[in-house]
């Protein structure tokens, strides 16, 4: 592996001015706005939380109004065998109050209101690390794809230059008379038809460059230099990997705090019929010119009890539903996690390997064209195997620039499977 990282260094020079991939994620999370998102959804549920909390602090109501009557509230009674009203209040008055209302027992409902919040904003907490996990593996793809779409635009020109080189050797021998016209045509050709797959290959990468930007939430035409990101595979076994997946991937927590703030919730629900005591007291104020105070402080202790309620079921079979759901999503999770990994294993290994043997082809493509060079030079060979052998060696540059990227590309998804970034 010290061989693939030393020849990562000679083959990519970095570039002291050039954004690092570190840089990339940093402008990405504090400008995209899936991440604002996410945020935004975990201050709602603090917000949620703050309010089932508030439950436990007394309730303060205030009220008044003003009645008016079409007849004076009157009492009627009997003296002495003859009937008799008297006013009991007089026809339009004026009503206010005050009331605090403190509860003391709930059954639990309250306190489970509070750990089904809790687990609520600790979902939507993991849910922010999985949105950020996401968009983290989301601008390395793409910044890795700027960088591959650069050196496929290297590796296009130069294949101009090493054609444009063919050209005027042909033009060179044709001149001479030892060459027919028809090579003259030919090379003219490969270079007309190696420029337009040029212009095809800057086309591509300034499109990739454009969708970097959109990404980092930057004008599309901001100038992109970037730099190799320096990789390793992992120096842990792929069993290792496959643990660290189960235990760090912020997906499980999500689900597995979702079950728990519906499990709460049915904890809840069911509180609901237990009995509730509550304390109330205040001041309530009564115009009425027949009474002897209008206005009295009062206090008194409420018990409420819920016998029967025929809705109270199903809403906790619901609620269990949802929690057996969100139990399958759990185990359908734990198999695409550990077939992430697995894949990105692979493709590490697969790429080291071909790194190596494009390593080996670039200098034995470069020696071919070299030899054949010469001796088409000399007369000893024709024109199309000139061609063959310069196409040959620009396929083992991309080869050897494929290699490379899948190779970084392979283990930074390993660190996404795994929840290490």
């Amino acid at each position: 592996m010290k061989k693939i990282s030393f020849a990562l260094c000679l083959v990519f020079s970095l570039n002291s001015h050039a954004e690092t991939l570190e840089e990339a994620w940093f402008a990405a999370l504090n400008a995209n706005h899936q991440i604002k998102a996410a945020q935004a959804n975990t201050d709602a549920s603090q917000e949620q939380l703050q309010a089932a909390e508030g439950a436990l602090l007394p309730e303060l109501n205030v009220g008044t109004g003003y009645t008016q009557y079409n007849e004076t509230p009157s009492a009627k009674t009997s003296i002495e065998g003859k009937t008799a009203q008297f006013a009991m209040q007089q026809m339009g008055s004026v009503k206010a109050q005050a009331i605090a209302t403190l509860p003391i027992y709930t059954s639990g409902r309250i306190s489970h209101n509070i750990s089904a919040a809790q687990a609520n904003l600790n979902a939507t907490q993991a849910n922010e690390q999985v949105a950020i996990l996401d968009l983290k593996m989301q601008v390395a793809e793409n910044y890795v794809a700027v960088l591959r779409l650069e050196d496929a635009v290297q590796v296009a020109k130069s294949h101009i230059r090493s054609l444009e080189s063919h050209e005027r050797d042909v033009k060179n021998l044709f001149e001479q008379g030892i060459v027919a016209k028809n090579d003259v045509l030919a090379a003219e050709v490969e270079v007309l038809n190696a420029k337009q797959l040029l212009m095809q290959a800057a086309n591509t990468y300034d499109n990739a460059k454009a969708r970097y930007n959109q990404l980092l939430t930057r004008p599309l035409t901001t100038n992109v230099e970037l730099t190799l990101p320096f990789s390793e595979p992992p120096k842990v076994t792929l069993e290792n990997l496959n643990q660290n997946a189960l235990m760090q991937r912020p997906e499980f927590q999500v689900l597995n705090e979702q079950m728990e703030s519906l499990h709460q919730q049915m904890q809840s629900i069911n509180a609901n019929l237990m009995p509730q005591v509550a304390l109330n007291g205040g001041y309530q104020y009564q115009q009425n010119h027949y009474q002897t105070y209008e206005g009295l402080w009062m206090a008194n202790v409420g018990v409420d009890w819920k016998l029967f309620d025929g809705s109270t079921h199903h809403k906790g079979e619901a609620l269990e539903k949802q929690v057996l759901a969100l139990k399958e999503q759990h185990e359908m999770l734990s198999g695409q996690i550990l077939l992430q990994v697995r894949q990105a294993w692979l493709d590490s290994q697969e790429a080291q390997q071909r790194f190596q043997v494009a390593k080996q082809t670039i200098v034995q493509a470069d020696e071919n064209l070299k030899v054949t060079t010469d001796r088409y030079q000399q007369g000893l060979t024709t024109h199309t195997e000139v061609i063959q052998a310069e196409n040959l060696r620009t396929q083992m540059h991309h080869n050897l620039n494929n290699a490379t990227y899948d190779f970084v590309l392979a283990n930074l998804r390993i660190k996404h499977a795994a929840g290490s970034f």
